[in-house]
Formats: C-alpha cells, structure tokens, sequence
C-alpha cells in the first residue's frame, strides 16, 4: 500500500491577540484604548492571566502578580476572567474554522492549528484562507487573531507570532532554510532558560550554529532532545495536525492565599484535590489510560518544579509521595499544589496494541 500523504502540506496556525482582554473590550467599550488585564484581585494574591498591548507598554505581563502589575501600571484597569464568555467566544471562532477544514486541532481556548492542504477555498492557496479566516473573525466577531503559514507545525507556531498583533506571515516551502538559520535557539520549542543557557554555553545561538554541529553530539549533549534539535534546525517537523479530540492529560490544581510551609500543610489540600481528580477521570472514563502521576509546585518565588512516575491508577499514596519527593529537592514556600495523571491514546476498535 503506498503512502500518498502529499509531500508538503499547507498548516495555518492561528492565535487570538490577548484573547481575552480582547473579549472584555469589545464587550465593554470603555475599555479601548486604556491598559487593561484580566486577572485576580491585588488584595488576594491574584495574578494575571492576560493583558492588552496598551498595559504590556508598561511592562506589564501574564502570570504576573496582580499587585506588581498596578505598581507598573497604576491606572491599570483589573477584571475578573469571564469564562462563560471566553468560551461562547472560542466556539464561534471555532466554528469559522471548521468552515474550511476538519483538520482543526485546538491548543487552547484562542489557538489552533489548521491543515488546509486539502481544501478547495481559494484553489487551494493556504494564505488566501487565512487572510479570509482573519477578516471574517474580526467582522462577525469582533475579534482580532493572528496566523501563521508553513508547511508544518513548528514553522507554523513561529510564524503566527512574527508580526503580532493582527498579523500574518507566511514562510513558504522554498523561504524555509533562510528564514531558520538566523533564528535564535530560544524559539525551538522544548528549549527553555536551562537549555538554552547551556546552547549557548556550547556556542550554540541560532538555528545555523546548531546545523554545524553533528547528530551525535547534540545527543551526547542533550540526550533524546538532541534529535529533534536536530531537526527543527533544519525546519522539519513530520506532527500531523491532530483533530482526534484525545485527551492526553487530566489535572487539578489550586492557588493558595497564603504560602504553605511544608508537607504536613500540604496533605489536607492534596486529599481534596485527589478526591475532585478522581472525580474527573471517572467522569471522562479514563481509569484505564493512565499511564503516568505527577505532582505540581509553584513556589513562592513563582518557580514551578514538577515531578511525575509510572502509574496505572490514580492513588493517593502515591501522590503523596511525589509530593515528598518534591519538596525534599525544593525546600521552600508552597503558592500552588497541583496534581495529574497522564493518560495514554485509546485503542482504536480492531487496532492492535503495539508491542514494547
């Protein structure tokens, strides 16, 4: 049987502009123009989730607290999240994507990857769809989304954000080699402030210093992330655009108003939060795809440390035990207890289960 995925495909990735601050101003007129953020209140540890561009000017930012957020910003106007409307939002943009392909896969409420490789719109032209898709979110809706075209994901992802806001970009099959050789190591995906420092300690800096360095090196430097460094210096990225609908982890969390000092202040906040995730895995029956459990921390210094292990169930005990083992490493004030379990993809009716 010959394989007859096409060669290159056509993949749109579209994000909306600070989703949903922008939500709050189209609703609320009076907010135009003014800094605004969407977020918890200062008086009770709040954070927040997302700004326009008119409070990032004053270097306000998402996650941060509420509190230094009106020490930067003091006419910064703060409002509760509305998630009731976030999503009626999400679900109409949604809704126009589907209009031009199937092959939509969500990332979050306001984001989105497209393959539009087959699609007859436009003869077929992936940037014509996008330009379209854009206009027709903002003239129904309201709303502002940016987007980025590339034969695949990666380039995609980095593309919708290259002219932000309300932008479009497009790197095109025979653009990729001189687009990816200047870009800094810090836009691969998986390459965090650790990685990254170590990158550039190796001399590592751009996607061309990373091309002159041999496949078994970056292995022996970065281990199984060397190969795809490997590839994503080269712009290759083989993911399909995934429109399964597979949930691939379930998790719980909470903020904490005021900083828990150790395990022993932890224990009853993680029997309640066990007892509302076992709820959830029942409700999406997922009791028999769990293959990992994993603990979360986000420390006082706004740090998260995680920790996670092999499971095929979700016990306490367990739990309880990361959660040990996590704070043995990272002794500090506790802002945020979380915890999960990660789920394997489902077998498919007559599919048989691969051997390990």
């Amino acid at each position: 049987m010959h394989d007859t995925t096409p060669a290159i495909r056509k993949i749109i990735h579209i994000d909306a502009d600070c989703f949903y601050a922008a939500v709050e101003m189209r609703d609320n007129p009076d907010y135009a123009n003014k800094p605004l953020a969407v977020g918890g209140p200062a008086d009770r540890r709040g954070v927040i989730a997302t700004c326009n561009y008119e409070a990032r000017a004053y270097g306000v930012r998402s996650a941060m607290p509420t509190r230094h957020a009106l020490k930067l910003c003091p006419q910064l106007i703060v409002v509760p999240p509305d998630f009731t409307r976030y999503r009626a939002a999400s679900k109409a943009i949604f809704s126009i994507y589907r209009e031009y392909t199937s092959l939509v896969e969500p990332l979050s409420l306001d984001e989105a990857y497209l393959d539009v490789t087959d699609t007859p719109q436009h003869a077929g032209s992936a940037t014509l769809i996008a330009r379209e898709i854009r206009a027709r979110v903002l003239a129904e809706l309201g709303l502002v989304v940016s987007a980025g075209v590339a034969p695949n994901k990666f380039l995609a992802k980095i593309a919708s954000d290259w002219d932000k806001p309300d932008g479009l970009f497009v790197i095109r099959p025979h653009q990729i080699d001189a687009f990816i050789l200047d870009l800094p190591i810090e836009r691969l995906y998986g390459v965090g402030p650790r990685t990254a420092e170590k990158m550039h300690a190796l001399g590592l800096n751009t996607c061309a210093d990373l091309r002159a360095r041999e496949l078994p090196f970056l292995r022996e430097q970065f281990g199984k992330m060397g190969f795809t460094l490997y590839k994503l210096s080269r712009g290759e990225d083989t993911r399909r655009v995934n429109n399964d609908g597979h949930r691939k982890s379930i998790s719980v969390e909470t903020t904490f108003l005021h900083d828990l000092k150790d395990v022993n202040d932890c224990l009853p906040h993680l029997t309640e939060l066990f007892n509302d995730l076992s709820r959830r895995i029942k409700n999406a029956n997922a009791g028999h795809l769990i293959q990992k459990a994993y603990v979360k921390l986000r420390l006082n210094d706004f740090k998260t440390k995680s920790i996670e292990q092999a499971a095929l169930s979700a016990e306490l005990p367990q739990f309880a035990a990361l959660l040990n083992t996590c704070l043995a490493k990272h002794n500090a004030p506790i802002r945020l207890l979380g915890i999960g379990v990660r789920l394997k993809e489902p077998a498919h009716e007559g599919q048989l289960p691969l051997l390990t």
